[in-house]
């Protein structure tokens, strides 16, 4: 869908299996510099391992990831660490420090990063948890917080380095309405304000096609849908009309694969 000169990152005939297990069988992907990209897909196509690709946790076995420019795949440790700076996470369950308060959370890629000063340190902290609506939520500790306020913590603390991009796993996982129209808002207004590329791995379809700019549909290994919101709306594809509108049985069977049921029940072999 887009250049060189647009995308922020490039997969490429990306293969990575666990095990027998293929994950990714030639992927391709662009991410556009400045969008929101949202990655979405059953349980178990390999959206949460794209991220960790993405990061450097996991190596591919083949293909290429090219971040702004760069053949990671080549990168050294060091090069690694450099480049994690620059990107902010937002993990599933906002992965908060529990010893820690809500200031010293954000604070803490700050103190560990940066050679800044405490009066520095403080000022962006209030900067980061004023974008998010917690300013005046400083001093509470993790445990005192409701879950859309843990989240929206755990935005600011990925902000807190001034990012070129952010990963969302699984945003809106467990909210209630009201803390999922806030984190939709501010996932879109963050990414505009701070001219971020977000990348969004999700399964809420009416929360994610309000808020990305493309989207990918992943199974078995392959994309096999991808395009804006409204193209998806149109796409002629069963296996996207099925995961898009929630259709129990399609392209994905309801049963899981199996010999006819009569041999089943009349078989006197000893199965379980």
């Amino acid at each position: 869908m887009n250049d060189s000169n647009t995308s922020l990152i490039s997969i490429k005939d990306l293969v990575f299996h666990r095990g027998e297990q293929i994950i990714f069988d030639g992927t391709n992907i662009e991410i556009p510099k400045g969008k929101i990209t949202a990655i979405m897909g059953p349980s178990g196509t390999g959206k949460t391992t794209l991220l960790r690709l993405l990061g450097g946790q996991l190596p591919p076995l083949s293909g290429s990831i090219h971040i702004d420019g760069q053949d990671v795949g080549r990168f050294s440790r060091k090069q690694w660490y450099l480049l994690r700076r620059r990107m902010g996470m937002l993990f599933q369950s906002g992965a908060l420090l529990t010893d820690m308060n809500v200031f010293d959370n954000v604070a803490f890629p700050l103190r560990e990063n940066t050679a800044l000063n405490e009066r520095m340190i403080r000022h962006l902290v209030l900067m980061k948890l004023q974008a998010v609506g917690l300013r005046g939520a400083r001093t509470l500790m993790p445990a005192e917080l409701s879950g859309g306020m843990a989240r929206r913590v755990a935005l600011a603390r990925a902000i807190a380095l001034d990012p070129m991009m952010i990963m969302y796993d699984e945003p809106f996982t467990g909210q209630d309405p009201i803390s999922m129209g806030v984190l939709v808002k501010l996932i879109r207004s963050l990414n505009d304000t701070l001219h971020l590329t977000s990348i969004i791995v999700s399964h809420d379809i009416h929360e994610t096609l309000a808020i990305a700019d493309y989207i990918y549909i992943l199974s078995q290994g392959k994309v096999v849908g991808e395009g804006t919101p409204e193209n998806l709306q149109k796409n002629p594809s069963q296996w996207v009309q099925q995961f898009i509108h929630g259709m129990p049985d399609g392209p994905v069977h309801f049963d899981y694969p199996a010999v006819e049921y009569y041999q089943d029940v009349f078989s006197f072999e000893k199965t379980p």
